[in-house]
């Protein structure tokens, strides 16, 4: 006897979901926590970063041991090499950028041309969700998750409230890259708790952005970390550098 393959009616599988996108359950619900969508927004190393001294050393006794078993050339197929270069043959004379940009010099960290062989983050000042009111505070760009089809859309139209535009900004995945679950501060115990996930995001074929916030600034990890040292450790496991 054959038994029919019947399939759970959909208001079954629903209730069953540990986690939902949809805003007709969490939003008109007051006791269920807020979620942030934040954006990890990182300028990629321009330049390549310097050689390590230990790297360097086995670098120059791998040429050194190689030049003791290389093979031996006649002289006249030296003398041949050595003379491709004339007969009117002109050489350009490559002078590379320096290292050190003027924006380093200064320490301009508003500026995207500084530190180009590390990571650089944007961390806003101003209003951030969470914090006492009327006290701007160092954040990442971030937006609070109401209607949005995707979690990825809601930080998708938090960067874009800051730059104005996403043609210049890659999304890595569609998924978070972690999140951090807040807690009421003593200072105001009214806010509710709410989870802050994280997306990276990462520019584009650019050195200038057009950034609208009180105020701003490009760091790298090691200087990031000193904005928020109650997260300094969670942030140095979630940002590879």
């Amino acid at each position: 006897m054959q038994r029919s393959c019947r399939s759970l009616p959909l208001r079954f599988i629903v209730s069953n979901r540990g986690f939902c996108t949809s805003t007709t359950k969490n939003v008109d619900n007051k006791n269920s926590d807020k979620i942030v969508a934040s954006v990890l927004f990182e300028r990629l190393p321009v330049i390549i970063p310097k050689i390590d001294p230990v790297v360097y050393a086995f670098q120059e006794f791998s040429f050194r041991w190689r030049q003791q078993f290389r093979r031996a050339y006649p002289e006249e197929f030296l003398k041949k090499s050595d003379s491709r270069g004339e007969g009117g043959e002109y050489h350009i004379d490559f002078v590379p950028a320096p290292r050190i940009t003027e924006a380093d010099k200064t320490n301009d960290k508003r500026s995207l041309q500084r530190a180009l062989d590390r990571r650089l983050y944007l961390l806003l000042f101003g209003d951030a969700y969470g914090s006492p009111k009327g006290q701007p505070v160092w954040h990442f760009p971030e937006k609070v998750y109401n209607s949005e089809e995707t979690l990825r859309k809601c930080a998708e139209s938090a960067l874009e409230s800051v730059i104005g535009d996403l043609s210049h900004t890659y999304f890595v995945g569609n998924a978070p890259m972690g999140h951090i679950a807040m807690q009421p501060t003593e200072e105001d115990k009214d806010t509710q708790s709410f989870k802050r996930f994280f997306f990276k995001s990462q520019v584009i074929a650019t050195n200038k952005l057009d950034i609208k916030c009180k105020d701003f600034v490009w760091v790298t990890k090691d200087e990031l970390l000193a904005y928020f040292p109650e997260h300094s450790e969670y942030l140095t496991k979630m940002i590879i550098s």
